[in-house]
């Protein structure tokens, strides 16, 4: 039985178990389907554009 291991996309904020990671945040298939789908001229660009800016945040790693 694989294990799976639940991350909170930095996207939707939900924990799913299945996606990617970018520099130290984890997004959902879901949200990186949505996103590169996503038009510049949709109102959902700019939210993902707000969402985004959390993995650009300093983190202290140990």
């Amino acid at each position: 039985m694989a294990n799976h291991y639940k991350e909170e996309c930095v996207v939707c904020e939900k924990t799913k178990t299945q996606g990617i990671h970018l520099y130290t945040s984890f997004i959902c298939s879901e949200c990186e389907r949505d996103m590169v789908s996503t038009e510049t001229n949709d109102p959902r660009y700019i939210y993902f554009l707000k969402q985004l800016r959390k993995v650009a945040e300093a983190r202290i790693l140990s």
